[in-house]
């Protein structure tokens, strides 16, 4: 079967967990319940940094209920680490692991305990007696960095876990050319991902006795991997299990609760639960980076960009998790979207006795881009030039170097999406190529109330960067007579909330030459099919597209063969990616990237600093929509959690402890914070080596938010406001510096 009739791709079809959502039939792991289940409860550290000298759990056998207390010394491998390893599963005595014995932060786990319900769990808890050695700490990325500070990581002189150099070009040239130069600085706080579904998990041994773990992640094979290293067991003898997902955002990439259920169950040999409260979820799972960026960029009285230089630190608080990739990222994109012919950036991670910093979508992007783009305002306001055609003039295109010395990969759009973003929001292109920009229209009834436009954009890689080894598995089965009856896919990718199993179906319809409702899928289950890779760097489509294409080819193959079923399995791997050099920034770090734009229109209240976001127009170039409406709804959602980052997410943290762990403290967007408008503009340039033409998107309509609101503040108030998030006191403090910087 073939022809237009049958085609799934670029039609938007209703989402294939939709019903089950809606009506409350989907299972997460909160909700699964097993006969003759326990439950285990987390004791954390109490301490910002010490060392555990010993654990007193007597009491805690003691009270009724109870099956087990396990400390570090029941884990067998005591270790932990989705780059490096450098986390004791649990802290303290007892491990051949050095260093296990030490707590570096409030989210260590320190103890489990295993009882007949949850309350009994939390009651033992809270008799174990920890004998603690403190030790100093230091919670400031730049002082952890001086000599003398308390070193967190013996492998880490002054606690750098990562420093990044770009030396591109010839800076003091660069310098000589320039005829007017910007400094600023720019500085981002934490975000808390704050997904609907906190972190939960049912343990149990499986019919073939592996240990089982049902648990929301984002990539079950390589939790499969942390578990059995931990555990000292074969990885064919666990298995992880995706049920449904209530959001990841990146904050599922590393482990929370996978190992410890894992152990407990393997120890006690019943089903094992647990669901983190709140409280639990906020306090104890990675943070998205705070970072801080001082930035000195140099342009011709013509506006072109000559010298950028850049200083980035980051606090990866007291674990890498992904820090040394995310400031990898960061590093590359606080350039922004633009040709920088001669530049010099130095990017540091740190460790600090913070809570750690991990993934987020984004991943460093919007921290880097929010520097960026606030330069290339300052340049723009200092030229008197149009921030629109100071980004045209200078914005990467085919074949243009980056600033990595290589070329970016084929299927550069950024002009493309600019030019969008332009013409579907508040500029006017003339026939000359010129640009004119129409401001807002103010109301003279409430002259306290100001409003503003401002644009900004940016880029991202797809997939996996600086030569981490990337692939994606898929197995296809073609099953009936003498036409296809039914088509199986075999895949272990996520299905996080972002509608990725709707797209798998669609594309493996296509890839056949069926109607969708051919097609069943077996999905998320370490068991059924290779690894997926992770639902993360905004690959899952890209990445399974490819993997589903070419299964697809050879069953098909092999079905032309008469051969009844007719089953094939296909490993994809994208072009290889390389590491940076260290000295110089030079290489090949991705693949493909994604580009995007967006104009934003705010109102801010002169007399409280509140800004209202009225209006966003989002351009982002998709290569080929899979499914359009899909699409829209990942825009949209990305722009009120960018919206929640740059506006009102304010996690406070003081001495290394979170201050506001509850949803009624810690402010994120609700439906009377989301904007009137917001339109999706949906690009397709085909890029040259996904699948369909397909690229990532699910993390770029993020990135610009940010700068695009500093940019409309700075059009309405004239103050620039350069630390996120853009609080009414932080917007106040701007408009009385007179526009000369936020606080």
């Amino acid at each position: 079967m073939s022809g237009d009739t049958l085609r799934a791709i670029g039609q938007s079809h209703r989402r294939v967990d939709a019903r089950d959502k809606v009506t409350g039939a989907a299972l997460y792991p909160g909700d699964i319940d097993m006969n003759g289940q326990l439950w285990m409860k987390i004791l954390y550290s109490d301490r910002l940094h010490a060392r555990v000298r010993g654990i007193d759990r007597r009491a805690a056998l003691a009270s009724p209920g109870v099956h087990a207390v396990l400390t570090a010394a029941d884990v067998p491998v005591n270790e932990y680490g989705l780059v490096i390893m450098d986390q004791p599963v649990l802290s303290g005595p007892g491990s051949d692991i050095p260093g296990s014995d030490m707590v570096r932060c409030y989210a260590d786990m320190v103890a489990v305990v295993v009882a007949d319900s949850e309350d009994l769990a939390a009651r033992a808890i809270a008799l174990l007696d920890v004998d603690y050695e403190d030790l100093p700490a230091v919670t400031d990325p730049e002082l952890a960095m001086q000599p003398g500070q308390p070193q967190l990581h013996a492998d880490c002189p002054n606690n750098i876990r990562c420093h990044f150099r770009v030396r591109h070009g010839d800076l003091e040239a660069g310098r000589a050319a320039a005829e007017v130069v910007v400094e600023g600085e720019y500085r981002t706080g934490w975000q808390e991902h704050a997904y609907l579904q906190p972190e939960a998990g049912l343990g149990y041994i499986d019919g073939e006795g592996r240990v089982t773990v049902a648990v929301a992640g984002q990539w079950a094979h390589e939790e499969q991997e942390a578990i059995a290293h931990a555990l000292a067991l074969p990885t064919e003898r666990v298995r992880v299990i995706h049920p449904a997902i209530g959001g990841a955002f990146g904050g599922r990439e590393d482990m929370s609760v996978q190992i410890v259920l894992a152990l407990a169950t393997q120890r006690t040999g019943r089903p094992v639960k647990i669901i983190w409260s709140r409280e639990e979820s906020i306090l104890n799972h990675h943070k998205r980076h705070p970072i801080t960026v001082r930035a000195r960029w140099g342009a011709t009285r013509a506006g072109k960009l000559v010298f950028a230089e850049t200083t980035v630190i980051g606090d990866a608080g007291a674990y890498n998790y992904t820090s040394n990739k995310v400031m990898g990222n960061a590093n590359l994109t606080v350039s922004g979207p633009y040709v920088i012919p001669n530049c010099h950036i130095d990017t540091w991670g740190v460790y600090t006795n913070n809570i750690p910093g991990g993934a987020f979508r984004g991943f460093g992007a919007p921290q880097g881009l929010f520097a960026a783009e606030g330069q290339m305002n300052r340049l723009a306001a200092a030229l008197d030039m149009d921030p629109l055609e100071i980004r045209l003039l200078n914005c990467i295109g085919e074949g243009d170097p980056f600033v990595t010395g290589e070329p970016f990969p084929p299927g550069v759009s950024m002009p493309e999406v600019w030019r969008a973003c332009g013409r579907e929001s508040f500029w006017r292109e003339s026939a000359d190529g010129s640009w004119t920009f129409q401001p807002s229209e103010q109301d003279p009834g409430r002259p306290w109330l100001r409003r503003g436009r401002g644009i900004a954009g940016g880029f991202k890689n797809i997939g996996f960067s600086f030569g981490f080894p990337e692939r994606c598995d898929a197995t296809v089965e073609l099953r009936g007579g003498p036409e296809i009856e039914e088509v199986v896919l075999y895949h272990a990718g996520a299905e996080v909330g972002q509608g990725a199993h709707t797209a798998f179906r669609q594309m493996v319809a296509d890839a056949v030459g069926v109607p969708a409702d051919r097609v069943r899928m077996v999905l998320a289950d370490t068991t059924t099919s290779g690894t997926s890779g992770s639902a993360s760097a905004s690959r899952l489509t890209y990445m399974a597209g490819n993997a589903i294409r070419g299964a697809a080819e050879f069953a098909l193959q092999k079905w032309e063969d008469e051969e009844r079923p007719a089953v094939a399995d296909y490993t994809y791997r994208p072009p290889k990616t390389t590491a940076l050099d260290p000295q110089t920034g030079r290489g090949r770090p991705n693949f493909s990237y994604g580009y995007v734009a967006q104009a934003v229109e705010v109102e801010v209240d002169l007399e409280t600093g509140l800004v209202q976001l009225l209006q966003v127009i989002s351009a982002n170039d998709v290569g080929r929509a899979i499914n359009p409406d899909q699409i829209v709804g990942q825009t949209e959602g990305a722009i009120v959690q960018a919206q929640g980052y740059a506006l009102m997410e304010n996690l406070q943290v003081q001495d290394g402890r979170i201050l506001n762990p509850f949803l009624s403290t810690y402010l994120i967007p609700t439906m009377l914070d989301v904007p009137e408008e917001v339109r999706t503009i949906l690009l397709e340039t085909p890029d040259p080596q996904g699948p369909w033409g397909v690229r990532g998107m699910a993390e770029m309509p993020f990135l610009p938010l940010a700068p695009a609101i500093a940019a409309a503040i700075l059009d309405a108030t004239g103050a620039r406001v350069d630390q996120l998030p853009m609080t009414p006191e932080r917007v106040l403090q701007a408009l009385e510096d007179g526009g000369e910087g936020g606080s």
